[in-house]
């Protein structure tokens, strides 16, 4: 199945959209297919600022209007109390609003930009979305995630070459809970790090401290530059260790 023949026979429905690399292009591919899909971006406290405004960037690149749903992912105990499944809650949340919103709306079909390079097995998300009925025309069509970056820098979408990213409740260890406060604090941190030019990095919460974890190519620079790094994080943690194993 190609994408053009996944549209042809679903020609409408609701995406849930971040403004990555894969539901960006799966936007567009919608859009020159001719379909009538339309993006909602989930807001919570699990997403950075950076996010919902590619997002919109995004949309507007292609013409679409954006529908921003604003949801307080931290009220439901599950989620918030962080157990290592919690992304299938977390996925349940989202897409169970979603859902609401966009039947409302019109659109009883779901998708979502998971792509054929994403390992379904143990992924507590990848359950939830299937118990969901949501689909994922990318993983259907077959195209990897080396694929999608080819297709969208073709495409000309500024997303091809964004980092992957995950959302900042990844940055706190699985069984401590989650609280505003402490996502708030690794956004501001993260910011300052891309503020000083590093890429692809992780800001992980561990005993109190932040972990900063760099791909390679930078640990070398970030070693070096540590008293600006600490300078920079010092509004956000007291302590800021350096994982010297590279990032994969």
């Amino acid at each position: 199945m190609t994408l053009q023949d996944f549209f042809t026979e679903h020609p409408k429905a609701a995406l849930g959209f971040s403004g990555g690399v894969d539901s960006s292009y799966l936007l567009y591919a919608a859009r020159q297919a001719g379909a009538d899909v339309r993006p909602y971006y989930i807001q919570t406290a699990f997403q950075p600022a950076f996010e919902r405004a590619d997002a919109a960037r995004l949309a507007q690149q292609l013409g679409i209007s954006l529908t921003v749903l604003p949801l307080d992912v931290l009220s439901n105990t599950e989620v918030a109390a962080n157990p290592a499944n919690r992304c299938y809650y977390c996925k349940r949340a989202l897409f169970g609003t979603l859902a609401a919103r966009a039947a409302a709306d019109g659109y009883p079909l779901l998708l979502d930009g998971t792509n054929a390079s994403d390992d379904a097995a143990g992924r507590p998300g990848m359950q939830a979305l299937r118990e969901l009925a949501v689909r994922s025309p990318l993983r259907e069509a077959g195209l990897t995630k080396a694929e999608i970056r080819r297709l969208s820098r073709e495409a000309g979408l500024f997303t091809w070459d964004k980092p992957a990213y995950a959302c900042l409740a990844t940055r706190i260890p699985a069984g401590t809970a989650l609280d505003a406060e402490t996502l708030a604090r690794v956004e501001g941190a993260e910011n300052a790090l891309f503020a000083l030019g590093y890429t692809d990095f992780r800001c992980r919460v561990f005993a109190g401290a932040a972990r900063l974890q760099f791909p390679a190519g930078q640990l070398e620079k970030a070693a070096a530059a540590r008293a600006g790094i600490r300078r920079a994080l010092a509004p956000y943690f007291a302590t800021v260790l350096l994982d010297l194993a590279e990032r994969g």
